[in-house]
């Protein structure tokens, strides 16, 4: 079905929502048994790992080998809640909001990093860039594209000047 034919339900008929669930569409297999020393940004890793999508969502990889990157979603299943709203980030001393940081301690628990794809065969992608802990439930995975995606940036509000630490 073309995306102009999908049908969305009639706005008129939106209801406010207290959760939303998700399905998990895989696993990935990482090197990361523990968070002592994972890469705190996937920009940061060369680590390898794999993606193991599970058998029903198999046929949506169709055409995706031929993209070198891709965003995946992960859920922080072992995260527990609540969290806190303020914390301090491992490049800098000081509290933050959790929305201006990248933290997985996050009230909806939901991670987000670039992978490079090293190759794909059936139901697994090799990727390189980990900064995911070992056993973690993908949620999407997307093809990372320059044109949509890069952005040129004014501000990094208080990062600046404080990327340094490469490891948690």
């Amino acid at each position: 079905m073309e995306i102009t034919k999908k049908e969305i339900i009639n706005l008129k008929e939106r209801k406010p929502i207290d959760e939303v669930c998700f399905k998990p569409i895989g696993l990935i297999h990482t090197p990361f048994k523990t968070l002592k020393g994972i890469p705190i940004q996937s920009s940061m890793s060369e680590i390898e790992g794999t993606i193991e999508i599970f058998p029903e969502y198999k046929d949506g990889l169709y055409e995706l080998d031929g993209f070198s990157h891709i965003y995946c979603l992960y859920f922080f299943d072992l995260v527990k809640l609540p969290v806190p709203l303020q914390s301090k980030p491992f490049l800098i001393d000081e509290k933050k909001g959790v929305f201006a940081t990248r933290t997985p301690f996050r009230p909806n628990r939901l991670g987000l990093s670039i992978l490079q794809i090293l190759s794909q065969d059936d139901n697994k992608i090799q990727v390189r860039n980990i900064d995911i802990l070992d056993k973690t439930y993908i949620l999407d995975i997307k093809p990372y594209v320059p044109e949509f995606d890069c952005r040129k940036v004014q501000r990094i509000g208080w990062l600046q000047d404080n990327i340094k630490r490469k490891v948690s």
